[in-house]
């Protein structure tokens, strides 16, 4: 017998599965007097990944940009939340398998996501660091902080390993670990760890193609790159990771790079979902939907986000994944399937790009407005004041901002924790 989530009333029962920038979204705009909502999500919190760099990087804490689903919505008693994994969709029934049992839906809306693409190689998979949650994030900070703690104590022969930083893929997220990175080389680790010579701490961005920030115009990828090479950064251009062991990086080159941290940042791909059937599944497993993020060849199942492949005039090879694209299908969605109980016109999606930025680091970033571009103190000004605005709550704002405006001043921050437990730790001496 399937579980009953939803009150015994008239309104429509809505699942949706993830609660990231469009999942959330979804939930906060469907209208109570309509649907009862179930949120379903592998994890209990919204996670705010344009961040998730400056949690590796131990510039702010984790709990600032983790937002508890229960929290969020303890005051909307039509919205309930199971932490629990989708296994299949079963269209036939409307419902849904779960690890926790099946679920009964009058609509399904797939807010996914998308997770690490390696592009099959198993070994880069198994070694490489990804940066797609907040425990990678504190992952990351951990094994960064770790390592420097041996690296002290280390064999001359093994310092070169441990104190390279490689970064894969010169999209927003490694160029700003790269250059948050190079920010902590620079003001840091010298009042940290005065034993180590830190001119030895190498950080490298790898990219396949000629040029960083290829989403972005070719200005702000020449400013993002200077601003790199001027920090330290090794930047790598045409050039592909072939392999990584745990020690041995290969690269396209031919060239093998000793390599403690491998940080992979180059691509994304859909998380298939069982059930949808393989001929609405496009490139980069992501499902095809209409305009109105409908899934092909279903009238009550849509996909919003990351996960949704919609083609428009302006965009015939399908919307960027970027947050903008994901909230703003979600709250026309929500308002369509309101006007569909209503039997009014449902309107088409149409993408407003209003506009894309990547900070680098301390008075450095670059934005692209659709009506002009720049860089420098002001960009960065405007990165992190868009970024704050889009934070859930005041008091998260305000402590991020805290956070920011001591590290500003003072140029280091008390962030620096290992969170593992010391056996483990001496266990891999």
């Amino acid at each position: 017998m399937l579980a009953k989530e939803a009150d015994q009333t008239n309104k429509k029962q809505v699942i949706v599965i993830g609660g990231g920038f469009a999942g959330l979204q979804l939930v906060r705009n469907l209208d109570s007097r309509f649907f009862n909502v179930l949120l379903i999500d592998k994890i209990n919190h919204h996670q705010f990944q344009p961040l998730f760099y400056q949690v590796a990087t131990s510039q702010i804490e984790p709990a600032s940009i983790s937002f508890p689903f229960r929290n969020i919505f303890k005051s909307r008693s039509h919205i309930q939340i199971r932490m629990a994994e989708m296994l299949k969709v079963n269209p036939d029934q409307q419902s849904i398998s779960t690890t926790i049992g099946d679920f009964n839906y009058d609509y399904l809306i797939l807010a996914t996501g998308c997770r690490t693409n390696y592009f099959g190689n198993s070994r880069i998979q198994k070694n490489a660091f990804s940066l797609k949650t907040t425990y990678q994030s504190i992952t990351i900070r951990n094994h960064i902080l770790t390592t420097f703690e041996k690296v002290i104590a280390a064999p001359k022969e093994d310092r070169v390993r441990m104190l390279n930083l490689t970064i894969v893929g010169a999209g927003p997220t490694g160029v700003e670990l790269a250059g948050a990175f190079a920010e902590i080389k620079k003001e840091i680790l010298p009042k940290d760890y005065h034993d180590i010579d830190l001119s030895k701490f190498t950080i490298r961005l790898v990219e396949g193609s000629n040029h960083v920030l290829n989403n972005m115009s070719k200005a702000s990828g020449e400013a993002a790159e200077k601003y790199l090479k001027e920090m330290g950064v090794v930047l790598l251009k045409n050039t592909f990771v072939k392999d990584y062991d745990g020690e041995n990086l290969t690269l396209s080159s031919g060239e093998t790079i000793k390599s403690a941290t491998v940080i992979w940042a180059a691509g994304v791909t859909g998380r298939k979902t069982e059930g949808i059937p393989a001929d609405v599944i496009t490139r980069g497993n992501r499902i095809v939907v209409d305009r109105q993020s409908k899934v092909q060849g279903f009238d009550n199942i849509f996909a919003v986000g990351d996960i949704a492949y919609m083609e428009t005039p302006d965009y015939p090879n399908g919307h960027p994944q970027v947050a903008n694209v994901a909230i703003n299908q979600a709250r026309l969605l929500a308002r369509n399937l309101k006007s569909l109980l209503q039997q009014k016109p449902v309107a088409d999606y149409k993408y407003k790009d209003r506009g894309s930025m990547a900070t680098i680091g301390r008075n450095k970033a670059v934005v692209d407005l659709p009506f002009m571009k720049f860089k420098g103190y002001l960009a960065w000004l405007v990165w992190m004041f868009l970024h704050l605005m889009l934070i859930l709550s005041v008091r998260n704002r305000l402590v991020i901002f805290i956070n920011w405006a001591w590290l500003y001043v003072t140029k280091n921050t008390s962030l620096r924790l290992i969170l593992t437990s010391g056996k483990r730790f001496h266990d891999n001496q």
